[in-house]
């Protein structure tokens, strides 16, 4: 039996656990705000809020609801856009979007009210880049977009006044969200602890899984790690982070140690995907899946990442991230195992970049991206690790290019002939994302780039030309 917070309705279901929260919402409960697009996190029509008790207090996050299986909502509190509406009135997100014209067909409006509602829950600063940057995942067709952004400077000036002390009470009385909202916090405690969906195929945030094979996930035995206790935390031993396997990319965005450690960090992220998305998809889930542009993937494989893979009788291996890949789609790993840890070093005495090139400039597959960790005396190169996506069968750490560096100078006579020996270790194909000799270029062209961006006091865009 799975139980949850359906707005303000306690609901049980005996549906399969691997039933979208999208099509329980519309389908069973008829609520027909949430609605759908691409079935693939694309969009952000199907756009909910989802709050769980974190350290007792209910904490809130916008998922896409076309890839969140049942299971990974049980104990917890969904809100659909009619959970958010008044009693004879509009909320301050619905009746900003009115006031600044921000619908016109409507379709993608109830999405935009609920990225926009989960911004206020959450926010403890308020900035107008912040209120965008929550809606990130929602697409819309009709408006051009700036009717939309007025609506989220007129919500960020409203949200200044809110008291950081009582932020949900202030939210009620101010008309953002209904009173019932209030009683949440007692009522998710009375769930039980913690829910167990065990089964065969593991799954996490369900953002690959669900885009790639929808219609069978139904007739799948399912083991459902995402609210799993002991595969969540990030942990730090000296200059080592650890990640469990079901830690998000929202998780690693906010984590205070990484910002502090890494610069631009918060920007490399929010190169992922979008908000909704990096809400749910998890780290282990990215490297998994295999891709040979695995955003994530690519940025471990740059701090030397190593995986700790689990069994099912709970025996575990260690296998380094660079040598998990062993060709397209094929892994390292047992079928009755998991990837349970992933540790890597955080680069504090070294310095780190990360770059991508997509159609899009968020949201979107990467045609190229690559990553860097690079130390130096000042004048010569005394580390580096260099990896690539999009330009091979799998995620490429360049073995040769990496250690040709290592004990060079600093010079743009080094790094051209870097460039080099670096084309030697790709093998791009055309495809959609591009031609062969598109992504050998972008693969020169963003190579060169972390060198400006990390030293551009000594290395020179005119100087590699």
């Amino acid at each position: 039996m799975i139980q949850f917070i359906l707005n303000n309705r306690l609901v049980q279901t005996d549906r399969a656990a691997s039933t979208t929260l999208l099509d329980f919402i519309r389908y069973d409960e008829n609520l027909r705000g949430t609605k759908i697009g691409c079935r693939e996190g694309d969009c952000g029509a199907c756009t909910v809020l989802i709050g769980s008790l974190k350290e007792g207090k209910a904490e809130y996050i916008s998922v896409t609801s076309c890839l969140t299986p049942l299971a990974n909502v049980c104990g917890k509190h969904v809100v659909t856009v009619e959970g958010l509406n008044l009693p004879e009135k509009l909320n301050q997100v619905q009746q900003a979007m009115v006031d600044c014209s921000g619908t016109q067909c409507g379709f993608c409006t109830p999405g935009f009210v609920n990225s926009m509602s989960g911004f206020a829950l959450t926010c403890s600063e308020p900035t107008v880049e912040k209120a965008i940057s929550a809606i990130d995942g929602n697409i819309c067709r009709c408006t051009g977009y700036k009717t939309i952004e007025r609506a989220a400077a007129k919500v960020t000036e409203q949200l200044l006044q809110k008291d950081q002390k009582e932020p949900l009470s202030w939210l009620v009385a101010n008309n953002f969200v209904p009173d019932y909202f209030l009683t949440i916090e007692e009522r998710l405690k009375e769930f039980q602890s913690e829910y167990s969906f065990t089964g065969q195929i593991p799954i996490g945030g369900g953002t690959d899984l669900y885009v790639q094979k929808h219609d069978e996930l139904h007739d799948m035995d399912m083991d459902y790690l995402f609210d799993k206790k002991e595969l969540n935390g990030i942990t730090f031993e000296g200059n080592q982070c650890i990640l469990k396997s079901s830690v998000t990319v929202s998780d690693l965005i906010a984590n205070e140690a990484l910002l502090n450690a890494i610069p631009n960090w918060y920007n490399y992220l929010k190169l992922l995907s979008s908000t909704p998305i990096r809400n749910i998809a998890t780290i282990a889930g990215n490297i998994a899946n295999g891709s040979p542009i695995g955003d994530f993937t690519i940025i471990l494989l740059a701090m030397k990442a190593q995986l700790i893979l689990t069994n099912k009788e709970n025996a575990s291996r260690k296998v380094m991230l660079k040598d998990f890949y062993l060709g397209y789609k094929t892994l390292d790993k047992k079928a009755d195992e998991i990837i349970s840890e992933i540790a890597f070093e955080v680069p504090t005495s070294s310095k780190f970049h990360f770059e991508k090139v997509c159609k899009r400039q968020y949201l979107d597959i990467a045609s190229v991206n690559t990553a860097i960790t690079v130390s130096t005396n000042g004048t010569a190169i005394i580390d580096a690790d260099v990896s690539m996506g999009g330009v091979g069968p799998i995620p490429k750490y360049l073995t040769e290019t990496s250690a040709f560096l290592i004990g060079k100078e600093l010079t743009a006579a080094t790094l051209k002939e870097a460039e080099q020996l670096l084309q030697t270790e790709l093998a791009p194909i055309s495809d959609a994302r591009g031609t062969e000799e598109y992504k050998r270029l972008l693969a020169r062209q963003l190579f060169f780039a972390h060198f400006i961006a990390l030293f551009p006091e000594t290395i020179k865009i005119d100087d590699l030309l």
